[in-house]
């Protein structure tokens, strides 16, 4: 009897659900909707409650430069923008079912950084 009892609370240590949080990052909108949709799709696969993607705010970095070396001639400016894209997916699961999940091949040019957090 006390064994049952011992062995039913390893289990539940096992199965604590973390909150875990996804962030995915590109300049490249493709790719990086792909991988959202990779890892939703292995988190429903596992059975995992999923939230997301979030689409956050696109970041514009913006450089405005003389065409012109040096300081003759007319005033002409190239103008160069680049925008990053970010996502957030949130799951809640245990943290070895998020390395299965997260072992997906990730698209190149996409970061993605995952945080832990006790439920």
């Amino acid at each position: 009897m006390a064994d049952k009892e011992k062995t039913m609370g390893m289990e539940q240590e096992e199965e604590t659900l973390h909150k875990i949080r996804i962030t995915l990052t590109s300049r490249n909108v493709k790719s990086l909707e792909k991988v959202c949709s990779d890892l939703i799709e292995g988190a429903k696969s596992k059975d995992l409650t999923c939230k997301g993607p979030v689409r956050l705010p696109t970041k514009r970095l913006r450089i405005c430069t003389r065409k012109a070396p040096n300081g003759e001639g007319t005033n002409t400016y190239d103008k160069f923008e680049m925008r990053i894209h970010k996502r957030l997916i949130d799951l809640h699961s245990p943290s070895d079912v998020v390395k299965q999940i997260t072992s997906i091949h990730i698209e190149p040019g996409v970061e993605v950084e995952v945080t832990i957090n006790d439920a």
